[in-house]
Formats: C-alpha cells, structure tokens, sequence
C-alpha cells in the first residue's frame, strides 16, 4: 500500500508534536548557520474572524415594546446597525481582505420587526419582501450564519425563503433531512483568504445547531428533519474539512459551552455542548458560541486527544457585542498551520448606528412601529409586571384568564369539555406594563415577548402538585426570621424568570423557609384539597410542553388540542374582540409565599 503523506503528517504531528515541530523548525535554521548564509524569516500571516450571535431581529438599537431607543442597566445598544460600524472599523483596520465575518444564529425571531415580516407583511408571499434581517446581514457583508432554534419557529417555508434571500450561506450540519439523514442545509462554508506569500490560507467554517429544536419546535420539524448531536456531527465533518485542504477549521455553534439542557433526558444530546466539542473533537482552531446569551469573550479548552487549546468566545445577545478572533498562521511543512489565536470583544455602544444601515431599512423600521402603536382597546387600571416573581398580580392573571378561556372555547363540544380548566404562565418582563386607558398592540405584544403557541394538555391533581414544586426551586430558601429582600428571593441556582410558572385555576401557598422539594402546601380547587386522581386541561404553552425547562408530567401528558398561531397574537385578538379589559373581571390573589404559615408579603 502507498503511503499516504497527509495521514501520516497528521498522525506524525499527534504523536510527536512536540520534538516534531521544534526539530523541523530547528534544522533548517542550523544548516543555514553552518553554511554561513543568513535563515530566511517564516511566512507567517494574520487575519481576523468576527462573530455576532443570537441577533433575535435586532436592527435598530430600538425597543418596540416600549417604543423607544433600547437601554438597559448597563447602557448596552442592541442591532445590526451598531454592528455594522463595528465591523467596518475592523476591516478598515485589518485590510477588508483580511476578515471573515460570521453569526451563530437565532437571526428571524425576537422583535416585532422580524414577527412583522414573518406573519403581518410576510417574505413567503407571492411578491413579498425582502426580509430585514436578510437586507441588513447582506448589506454589512456576512460571509456564513449557524443555523438557531428560532430559526424554525415560523415554519420551515419561512426559514427556506429567508435562506433564499441571503447572498451567504446558512450552515446547519446536524440539521438532517428526516428520510435521507442528508444534511437539509450546508453542513460548510470554505474561505479563501489571500496571503502576500503565495497560496492561500483556507479557513473552514462549519455550522452546528441545536438539538433541541426537536422538542421546542416539534410541530414544524417533526418528520420532516431531525437534529443529533453537535459532538457526533462534529467528529463527523472536521476530518473531511482537513482533507479537503483546511488549513483553519472554525466551528459556529448554536449551543452554550456549559454542557447543561433545559429538557433534561427527553433527549440523548447535550443542548449547551460547544465546550464539549472543543474537548472531544480534534482538529478545530475556534468555536463562535451562541444560544445562551451570555457574554464570554475568551475562554480556553484543552481537547483531550490532542492537548491543543481551542480558544472559544460568545458576543452579548441582540447585537450587544462583537467577537474578534484574531489569528496567527505560519507556513512550515508544506501548509499553514495556527502559531496563535485569541479573542476579544467590542461594545457596540461605543459607536453610532451605519448611516448605510439606518437609510437601507428606515421604511420597514417606521411600518412595523406605526403597527405596533395601533390601539386595540382600553383598559380600566394599569397593570405591571415588576413584582409578578414574587407576587400574584393581575397582569399575569390576565394571560392566564384568556388562555384558560381560549382553551374552553377550543374544547366545547368535546369529550373533554367538562373538565376544569388550569393554565400556566410566566413574568416573561419584569418591565411590562399594560396601561389604563388606551392598550396598543405593543402593550399586549410586550406582555409575551415569545412567540409560542398553546396547546391543552390532560394532567392529574398530583402531577399539578408535581408540576407546583418543580416551578416553586426558583426561590431562595429564605428562614423564616430572616430579613426579605426581594431583589434576592429569586432566581435560585440561575433558575431565569420565564422558567417560573403560576397556575391559575388553583389556590396555593409556597413556604420559602422549607428545603426545595417540599415547599407547595394548601393546594385547593374550588376551597377542598386537590384530589391527586381529579381530571384537569391544562393550558400551557408549546415551549413548556415539548419540554422546556424540564418540568414533569407535562411533556408525556396526552395533547388534547393545539394552536398554531402565537399566544400574544391570541392576547391581541381577544382584546380587540372585547374592546376593553377590566382587572375586576379575573385579578384574584391565588397563590402567594408563605414562611411557616405566615405571609411573606
């Protein structure tokens, strides 16, 4: 058998690296003394890789839900605008030539501006627009984008017909076609970056997207596509992309680096699985993170088979920050190989919004707000949802009421319209506020900013106890002689606010004071007990459902209806139907913490 020169190079740098390397790199330079002629200067090469992650429809740095510039305790700007200046800074600085520019996904979804184009104006019309995120990311020159979960959220026309407007390619080597188990999207893009030393540098960018889109968005993928794991996928396409000729393999991954999922074991495939990637697969040089809207500018993992540091970095959600990823090549043995890489990120509140930008898409910005400011009814007094973590307050029992009430309507006539009806529901937005007079759109669109759906689920008395004390380990334990500071009552072990549930329908006490796992007491329906074998619908919404958040019972209940347009969207319409909201008519106080019997609050 002929030997093969690349695999036994590879298998030879594995082995030996370390007196390889030093050896080849020391001769040529020790012969040259010796003949007494001057050693020639390694080639060597820099270039820069930008990433942007988790744009969630942000162009503009601008709030429509509260329709105004966006700010934040830390004075963060959010949008591609932002971005654009950014990155032309980058490139005037590096030589354009000498850039790449990327994104780890969740691109079509999170503003009105991308709801907008998806369901009030949407590009999968027959001579329908452009769709803004497309202008925008095409506009500013991206080269390749990961696919995101909430990529599917809209449907897979949607995300086709998205895909179809992008001058740059959508990667998703793990999203597979459900029959043939062939890539349903470009696994990869390959960039040719030009050196001044002869041949070019070629830098692989591979994409890999979330396995969880199989539970989130089960009703737009389900036996259409399928989605395994990043670290098979991964282990899968890094070799091909090395024989192909890579000299730089970046994977852009939309999955956090913590090695933890939301959906427990419903799954066999880690959703946050970016640093696992990097320590079990050889071969990468960069891992573009993404998903978990963290801010992780560089952080360093030793692959296990190699002991190469593979240096990863996630830039701050919606536009907040840009990752740079700035390389180092030298060419020895016949290739380029990486000398050094690190990482670093860049504020987008530090400069102005792209003019180029702000012109492209001025018209589209000033629709989606004159459709967000339509009034749509009145209502008798504010609602706010500041204290809706620790508090039963109306605004929340407002989602819970119309829900419950969708899913009556939904069900009358059926063999399940005698059951009682539940219904679950989370402070998405500590800032919410629906006002008293006048409600628009963007009152009720800023109370659910998530475009799920709502299904009606059958569950027991005792899998809603179950369901109760899994929501209530969102608490500090706090003794019942301890002083209450709100501000850190909350959120324990990490646990977000949209992964605390209320119940309507029920009335509870949660005990602070006591251990996680046994804090739910006096749970009753209509004033008796709850009777663990009583029959109930429970409306919940699709995220809860398919497994989000890893709640019990609700993901294996029996589906006894669903909805395929968005829960706010639902909100909307049951305003405009009535014309008015009055709190009177559903606020009730029906569940509240408790230390030892004794209110908290």
């Amino acid at each position: 058998m002929p030997l093969n020169r690349r695999k036994f190079l590879k298998k030879s740098a594995v082995t030996g690296a370390g007196v390889a390397i030093a050896g080849a790199a020391a001769a040529p330079v020790a012969q040259a003394a010796e003949a007494g002629k001057p050693a020639r200067p390694a080639k060597r090469y820099a270039f820069t890789v930008m990433g942007t992650t988790d744009l969630h429809g942000n162009v503009f740095n601008w709030d429509y839900f509260t329709d105004q510039e966006f700010d934040d305790k830390a004075h963060n700007d959010v949008g591609l605008a932002k971005i654009s200046t950014l990155v032309n800074q980058v490139r005037e600085e590096k030589g354009r030539r000498n850039t790449l520019l990327i994104d780890a996904g969740d691109t079509i979804q999170g503003t009105q501006l991308s709801y907008y184009y998806a369901k009030v104006d949407p590009i999968t019309a027959q001579g329908g627009p452009v769709h803004p995120m497309a202008q925008a990311m095409n506009a500013i020159g991206y080269d390749a984008a990961a696919l995101g979960n909430h990529e599917f959220n809209y449907g897979i026309p949607v995300l086709r017909k998205f895909e179809e407007q992008c001058r740059f390619p959508l990667l998703g080597a793990n999203a597979l076609d459900a029959k043939t188990l062939r890539p349903a999207f470009p696994p990869f893009s390959m960039h040719c970056l030009r050196t001044p030393h002869g041949r070019d540098v070629k830098v692989a960018v591979l994409g890999l997207t979330n396995p969880g889109i199989a539970i989130w968005d089960k009703a737009n993928v389900q036996g259409k596509m399928t989605f395994p794991g990043l670290e098979e996928q991964a282990a899968k396409w890094v070799p091909k992309l090395r024989s192909m000729g890579a000299d730089v393999v970046i994977v852009s991954a939309h999955s956090g680096s913590s090695g933890t999922s939301s959906y427990g074991d419903q799954l066999p495939y880690i959703e946050n699985a970016a640093g696992l990637v990097a320590e079990q697969v050889p071969g990468i040089d960069a891992i573009l993170v993404g998903h978990a809207h963290t801010e992780i500018p560089e952080y360093f993992v030793t692959n296990k088979e190699t002991g190469k540091q593979v240096v990863l970095s996630e830039p701050l959600k919606w536009g907040q920050r840009l990752t740079l990823f700035d390389f180092e090549v030298v060419w020895e043995k016949g290739r380029w190989s990486v000398e050094k890489v690190g990482a670093r990120v860049l504020n987008s509140n530090t400069v102005e919004e792209d003019p180029r930008i702000v012109k492209l898409l001025g018209d589209e910005h000033e629709k989606v707000v004159a459709y967000v400011n339509q009034v749509i009814g009145t209502n008798a007094a504010e609602m706010r949802s500041v204290e809706a973590p620790y508090k039963d307050v109306p605004i929340i029992d407002l989602i819970n009421h119309i829900q419950a009430d969708t899913v009556k309507q939904a069900l009358a006539g059926s063999e399940y319209a005698s059951l009682p009806v539940l219904s679950q529901a989370a402070a998405f937005s500590r800032s919410a506020v629906i006002p008293a007079g006048e409600v628009t759109i963007r009152d009720v669109a800023g109370l659910y900013v998530f475009e799920n759906t709502l299904e009606a689920r059958l569950m027991t008395g005792a899998q809603i106890k179950a369901y109760l004390e899994y929501s209530a380990n969102y608490f500090v334990q706090t003794a019942a002689d301890a002083a209450v500071d709100p501000a850190k009552l909350t959120n324990a072990n990490g646990t977000p606010d949209y992964n605390y549930d209320v119940v309507s329908g029920l009335t509870y006490e949660i005990d602070i004071a006591k251990a996680a796992g046994s804090r739910v007491m006096n749970v009753r329906f209509e004033g008796a007990p709850l009777a663990d074998d009583q029959q109930f619908v429970f409306a919940v919404n699709n995220y809860r459902a398919n497994g989000g958040g890893n709640f019990p019972f609700v993901a294996a209940a029996r589906l006894l209806w669903s909805n395929s347009d968005e829960i706010r969207n639902t909100m909307i319409a049951w305003v405009k139907a009535k014309g008015s909201i009055d709190p009177a008519e559903f606020a009730s106080v029906d569940w509240k913490l408790t230390r030892n019997g004794t209110p908290v609050f």
